[in-house]
């Protein structure tokens, strides 16, 4: 179209890319935008919404276990939002791609986010406080049973709790106290406190404190091969976790010679969000802080890959796979399948097993910021998940007795296949 500019706007678009549709301009200009655009920016001189009806809303499974986005109709509320954004400072058209009978059967609101997220970590701190059995708590909007019940047996594969079937109750362990005291979410915390045992307390506090926010590489739509070449630097080949590692060593390092102002320029052309890396940097201040509480010893020298990736995996026991012989997808826990994210450093050479730091399922299931691991990792940290199966029985001469072929899985994945 001649003299139309067209701009997109979403959440993980840089701040100068956000701030482009604020500019001024001459001509019309077209914005592309997702629900960030219903109350979290206000756009000047928007005449005109077309309005789809539809929105990747973030929902937990408590069927399979993984957050998903699937694409649902919006409520009415977020519907009018839309209608709202244009005719701000003049008269404004909103044209809905769908009925009026279809908009006033939408439901008034959009569910709360305790319905549609784990709640492990509401239910550590809730258990922390003395609060009584959570089922019974009154909530403004309670919670499906079955999903507090999915955020229990999360908190009892890390440890977190023991659960009293007669009185529907949980009580903290020791680990689930210490837990309940560090600013992350419970997975992440669970690996802080394993990385004492390992020797790399230093790397799982950068790496938790990464996954703590959003990513702070960006990936601008114009220079998206310029970006890639920036981020390429800091890759592992064996993880992406390691990545957040690298990058966090240098920036440091450019921290430590620049100035302010320089430090920011810096970022700005190495494709990463300065205000992210100030909240990374915060939330890794904060585990330091009560680490040193809690007087776990900080390392200074560098880790093994393997201590790294022991004490990570302690907080995602479910979230490993084992890749399927003829093709690129993962057999996960409770038989999921799952691939790993084109964005990651072992996209295109796929190592047998993997763990990865979350599901989520949009137009598939993938896991995203993965690393490969060795199955024979997990038996150690997994006792309490483990199952044991012993098949063809047969009599050992040499030692004069009858023996028989072990199996050991972890949420049907077979650790160990014959031994």
């Amino acid at each position: 179209l001649r003299h139309t500019e067209i701009l997109p706007l979403y959440a993980r678009l840089s701040n100068s890319e956000q701030n482009r549709v604020f500019q001024s301009h001459s001509g019309r200009r077209i914005v592309l935008a997702t629900n960030v655009a219903e109350t979290s920016l206000t756009v000047p001189g928007i005449k005109y919404v077309i309005d789809p009806g539809t929105a990747r809303i973030s929902r937990y499974s408590y069927r399979t276990k993984v957050q998903r986005l699937p694409i649902e109709p919006i409520s009415q509320a977020s519907a009018n939002q839309r209608k709202g954004r244009c005719g701000r400072v003049s008269e404004g058209i909103c044209i809905r791609l769908y009925s009026e009978d279809d908009f006033l059967s939408r439901p008034e609101f959009t569910d709360p986010e305790i319905l549609r997220t784990n709640l492990a970590s509401v239910i550590l701190q809730m258990t922390a406080l003395g609060l009584g059995d959570i089922a019974a708590f009154p909530f403004v909007e309670a919670p499906d049973k079955r999903n507090i019940q999915d955020g229990v047996r999360l908190l009892e594969e890390l440890g977190a709790i023991t659960t009293d079937e007669q009185a529907s109750a949980y009580k903290l362990t020791p680990l689930g106290r210490q837990l309940s005291q560090l600013p992350v979410d419970p997975r992440l915390a669970r690996m802080v406190l394993e990385a004492q045992k390992h020797g790399c307390v230093r790397e799982a506090m950068i790496i938790t404190s990464a996954l703590s926010i959003q990513d702070p590489r960006e990936r601008p739509m114009d220079k998206q091969q310029a970006s890639d070449e920036k981020h390429r630097r800091f890759h592992d080949k064996e993880s992406d976790f390691l990545a957040f590692v690298n990058l966090w060593n240098y920036l440091g390092e450019q921290q430590k010679a620049l100035s302010s102002n320089a430090f920011r320029r810096l970022c700005r052309t190495d494709y990463l969000n300065y205000l992210r890396v100030r909240e990374w940097q915060d939330i890794y201040t904060q585990l330091r802080q009560v680490v040193k509480e809690l007087g776990i010893p900080v390392n200074s020298e560098p880790a093994e890959y393997r201590e790294i990736h022991i004490a990570l995996l302690t907080g995602l026991l479910s979230h490993i796979g084992m890749k399927d012989a003829d093709k690129q997808e993962y057999t996960g826990a409770r038989n999921a399948r799952f691939s790993i994210f084109p964005g990651s450093g072992l996209f295109k050479k796929p190592p047998k097993w993997v763990m990865v730091a979350e599901l989520v399922e949009t137009s598939r299931l993938w896991g995203r910021i993965a690393a490969r691991i060795d199955p024979e990792w997990v038996e150690p940290v997994a006792q309490h998940l483990i199952k044991r199966t012993y098949s063809e029985p047969h009599w050992e001469r040499a030692q004069g007795a009858v023996m028989a072929t072990e199996k050991v899985t972890v949420y049907g994945l077979p650790i160990v296949a014959a031994r």
